[in-house]
């Protein structure tokens, strides 16, 4: 392109003049008469004439304008991206201006460098970091990137448009995060979440892992634990890392009616490749729950299967079942080894009430029959206690008695024998506390205790002392103190640790904190923030997932959030089928179990359960008229010999 000529200093003079006089009068130069233009000095000068004229022209109208106050109109045409996008899309077509050649296998895409770029921070990187390919122009994928997924995705980043479907979603997941367009993975992530089923949720899982979409996995991952029985019959089951199936196998939510299924799964992978796999087998057999399986069949692997005696490691492993399954059988106290820990699918779920609430009984929720049976009664009645299980027992933790008086009792009701006891008392009376299982031991949390010298018991600050006991020892210890004393707030254990929700805070009004306790470094820390103040919340945990529903607002009342324990982040589910407030939430197998609760003068009665696979809550069967859930527990429930 030619450079624009300069004006020579007389026409610069002469125009200065112009304006000077046009000014003056309150016209701009072009008004004035043919008579009084000013002689040009050559092409060049009357080409400029325009040009400065224009500038000189409008610097003339922001002068006059910068006395009042501004008008403006901000326009903005809504389709002019799209028209933009639409105009660069048929340039690329008719080859003009394209600056790169895209190239997979034998065919040629002629592209802008900028649109790329714009589009992708692969080609971002590509063309600006002086690799070779900011110089060539030619990219070249070869075979590593079939052409039609290609041209996909460039369809994609100059029409913002792409078509997903069963054919082309898992190529287009894994070629749009080696080329990062990440909007189009998470669209391809969220097409294979909504096609999920037993036959391919081992492959989803798989491929979500190697491209990180964490939603996926969690979703396949979550499937694969449902339908493990159809899962290990599948091709892509013997192609799993050992870590992985290390990880399926020892998950408390993995579902199986018999475990001998997992026991077959373990061998049937070793044997794929004996030679290479042989040695994992002793880790391995440690995610088993061999003291579950039927005593026949335990014996019989002992005496039968070459590989569990020709090692002395895993002879050790089966001898130990050995043990627990003689322990089970003879009711011998409680058996805490993995070996015989019951999977969550074949707990008993349990729920605590009464015709008010006063609790005075405990109930038996048959899952199958979908009912709610009468179990046993609880030798003190009681309200605003805190109930937890610890394998076969369920243990029953202060509250107010009937009389109001606030108590440190511990009651333990052993599901094994069908019978009461008195564990050792707290060591602080409380009530509106929470209370969690961590590791084979009992913490309870914040509440209220009496204030010294009253009664009846009147409410004191909420608190923050915390304390742990130990069932073999049968002893109370205080261990660190709540960051923030709460009551009323939502309890739960998940990864080894403590999580604590919102609840009611010292200044007597809703917290919106999330603490979290390590026992290994005996020190509580604020985790997060919760979406909003929290208090008479339910929370349940599957894996690193802990799920929060309901609370005593009209916004809380129906809501459901997932909080990831790991990266601290919070979803959104789907909302309950009711509002409840004082709800109580447990999670069996990969579901989660919601009863009870109230909002208004409107009594929750139905049992309800939360699929997270589908993002679906429905309900199990209704509860007896008669019953006021106060809390609700899963144990252990050992299998017959």
């Amino acid at each position: 392109m030619a450079a624009l000529a300069m004006p020579c200093m007389e026409c610069t003079q002469a125009l200065a003049s112009l304006l000077f006089q046009a000014l003056a009068i309150g016209l701009c130069p072009g008004q004035r008469k043919h008579g009084s233009s000013i002689p040009f000095h050559g092409r060049d000068c009357a080409s400029h004439w325009s040009c400065i004229m224009s500038v000189s022209v409008h610097e003339a109208r922001k002068s006059r304008g910068s006395t009042g106050s501004m008008n403006i109109t901000l326009f903005h045409k809504a389709s002019h991206p799209d028209s933009v996008l639409a105009q660069l899309n048929t340039l690329r077509k008719q080859r003009m201006f394209t600056d790169v050649t895209l190239w997979a296998g034998d065919r040629a895409f002629p592209c802008h460098r900028a649109v790329l770029a714009a589009s992708s921070r692969y080609f971002e990187a590509m063309f600006s970091h002086g690799l070779r390919e900011s110089r060539d122009d030619t990219v070249n994928f070869q075979d590593n990137l079939h052409p039609e997924v290609l041209e996909l995705l460039l369809d994609f980043a100059y029409s913002s448009r792409i078509a997903i479907n069963e054919e082309n979603a898992e190529s287009l997941l894994e070629a749009s995060d080696m080329l990062q367009f990440h909007d189009v993975r998470d669209a391809a992530a969220e097409f294979l979440e909504k096609n999920l089923g037993p036959s391919n949720c081992l492959g989803m899982m798989l491929l979500s892992d190697a491209h990180q979409c964490r939603r996926l996995y969690e979703f396949s991952w979550r499937m694969c634990l449902e339908h493990f029985e159809t899962v290990r019959q599948s091709e892509d089951f013997n192609s799993l890392s050992k870590d992985m199936l290390l990880d399926l196998i020892s998950s408390d939510e993995l579902e199986t009616e018999d475990e001998r299924a997992v026991f077959e799964a373990v061998l049937q992978w070793v044997k794929h490749d004996l030679k290479q796999r042989g040695a994992h087998l002793p880790l391995l057999l440690r995610g088993v729950r061999l003291a579950l399986l039927p005593s026949d069949c335990l014996k019989e692997v002992v005496s039968s299967e070459a590989l569990l005696t020709a090692d002395e490691r895993t002879r050790l492993i089966v001898d130990e079942a050995l043990s627990c399954k003689a322990r089970i059988l003879q009711n011998d106290g409680v058996v805490t080894s993995l070996c015989a820990r019951p999977r969550k699918a074949g707990h008993t779920l349990l729920i605590l009430g009464g015709q008010t609430f006063m609790c005075d009984k405990i109930y038996q929720v048959d899952r199958k029959a979908k009912e709610i049976i009468p179990k046993a009664d609880l030798p003190s009645p009681r309200k605003e206690f805190s109930a937890s299980a610890i394998g076969c027992k369920v243990y029953v933790t202060g509250g107010r008695g009937s009389e109001n008086g606030v108590s440190k009792d511990v009651w333990v009701y052993d599901t094994g024998h069908e019978e009461w006891s008195k564990a050792a008392p707290m060591l602080i009376a409380r009530f509106g506390h929470g209370s969690a299982e961590l590791e084979n031991c009992l913490y309870v949390v914040g509440g209220h205790t009496s204030l010294a010298g009253v009664f009846p018991a009147s409410p004191s600050i909420s608190l923050k002392q915390v304390e742990k006991y130990d069932p073999e020892a049968n002893k109370w210890t205080m261990v660190a103190p709540l960051r923030d004393g709460v009551s009323n707030a939502a309890v739960v254990s998940a990864k080894l640790k403590l999580f604590v929700f919102g609840g009611t805070s010292i200044h007597r009004d809703m917290a919106s904190k999330v603490q979290c306790y390590d026992p290994s470094e005996n020190w509580w820390t604020i985790m997060a923030e919760c979406p909003q103040p929290w208090r008479y919340t339910a929370a349940a945990a599957l894996g690193s997932q802990i799920f929060i529903m309901g609370g005593d607002t009209e916004f809380t009342a129906a809501s459901a959030y997932r909080f990831d324990c790991e990266s601290s982040q919070w979803t959104r589910i789907g909302d309950m089928t009711a509002k409840r407030m004082s709800c109580h939430a447990l999670a069996s197998g990969n579901k989660l179990y919601v009863v009870g609760g109230y909002f208004g003068t409107q009594r929750c009665k139905t049992l309800d359960c939360y699929d997270p696979t589908s993002d679906t809550w429905n309900c199990i069967t209704t509860v007896p008229y008669s019953l006021i859930p106060t809390a609700f527990v899963s144990t252990w429930k050992h299998l017959p010999a």
